[in-house]
């Protein structure tokens, strides 16, 4: 098998399913509370120590979810915005966000705006230094779209919102375990990502940089029993000075420590994949004729995506599968500012475990399909 599809969900890190399974045996054994005391360290501080690291964070301000869409939600949708605000977006939110962000936006009387873009694709910083003022009260950025390999400038927006009162959100969904991240080059007040994807943890994990300057804004609509306490009838109060405070208490032992596991794996290794790798990918869809890449043409990884004039995305993923070859179909209202126009095409992703070898084996494969 050539595994193309880590956009969507990576191959798991090796030891994410053997620590998963063990300590699913040690909840059959000794009982689910019990394998939970046993690795409470890990459960309770290494797994955020880890994660810390892997962003650039300080560990007390990072929280476990279920997914990324989680904690991204679990924030924004809870920010009191001033009403009549501005909130900015670009042409590659992703749908769930953009969903989210115009129920904010219904709620506090806000005015959704496009960050324009040039010829090439990118960001127009001119545009948002230029338009910047203090209506701007939310800015969202995607660091990798889900269905275009464009890397925005995170790290440029947020050097020019330094001063702005703006809450800078950047979702990393595609970005973490792929590319370099750091919190602290990047300025944002939030960070999102997903276990299943670049990072190869297990599906049903995701996590956030949550920065305590945006603690007491959000209004979270309560706090669960690991974090606070009641005092009395009409009062509680929080025990934790952690952005755990954001969590649920209930959760997966077997995904935290898979994903665990899989940060520990992203620290060993380079990356995403080796840049000829993508670029050989890139050229192979490219050259074939009646194919149309779907990516801006300025900074790119890891993601290609393309439409064929005569042959659908269906049936090019089903005979890249006949070929061992694991592709998506992807759908483009997900990314609708961008891509609505193209109801299906197809996504192939590269990680640190595909080479060129596999590359140049999909290549004869979309060439026999397409031909």
């Amino acid at each position: 098998m050539i595994h193309l599809n880590t956009a969507g969900a990576g191959i798991p890190a090796p030891a994410v399913p053997v620590v998963m399974a063990r300590h699913l045996a040690e909840e059959a054994e000794l009982g689910p509370y019990e394998a939970e005391a046993a690795h409470a360290h890990d459960l309770e501080h290494r797994v955020y120590e880890v994660l810390a690291r892997l962003v650039g964070a300080p560990v007390d301000e990072i929280a476990l979810f279920a997914s990324a869409t989680d904690a991204w939600c679990r924030v924004v949708c809870n920010l009191p915005l001033p009403r009549g605000s501005r909130i900015w977006v670009t042409p590659y939110e992703y749908a769930g966000n953009l969903i989210a962000l115009q129920r904010v936006a219904l709620r506090h009387g806000c005015v959704i705006e496009v960050v324009p873009t040039d010829s090439a694709g990118e960001l127009d910083l001119e545009w948002m230094r230029a338009n910047l003022d203090d209506r701007v009260s939310l800015v969202s950025l995607v660091h990798m779209p889900s269905g275009a390999g464009a890397v925005l400038p995170v790290a440029e927006v947020g050097a020019l919102l330094a001063d702005s009162a703006a809450v800078y959100v950047v979702d990393a969904c595609q970005t973490v375990g792929q590319l370099p991240v750091d919190v602290r080059e990047i300025g944002c007040h939030l960070l999102t990502a997903a276990g299943r994807k670049f990072l190869r943890g297990p599906r049903g994990s995701g996590f956030a940089f949550i920065s305590r300057a945006l603690w007491d804004r959000v209004e979270l609509p309560f706090h669960d029993l690991h974090v606070a306490e009641v005092e009395s009838l009409t009062a509680h109060r929080l025990t934790t000075d952690r952005a755990i405070r954001f969590e649920t208490a209930e959760r997966n032992g077997a995904v935290v420590l898979g994903l665990l596991a899989a940060a520990e794996h992203a620290a060993t290794r380079p990356d995403g994949a080796a840049p000829e790798v993508f670029e050989a990918l890139s050229r192979v869809v490219a050259e074939i004729p009646g194919t149309r890449l779907l990516a801006p043409s300025g900074t790119r990884a890891g993601i290609v995506s393309f439409v064929h004039e005569h042959v659908s995305a269906q049936h090019i993923r089903h005979e890249l599968a006949a070929d061992g070859v694991t592709g998506w179909v992807a759908i483009g209202s997900h990314t609708p500012l961008h891509l609505a126009e193209f109801p299906r095409f197809v996504r192939l992703s590269v990680h640190h475990y595909n080479d060129i070898d596999q590359i140049e084996a999909t290549g004869r494969s979309l060439r026999r399909t397409l031909r």
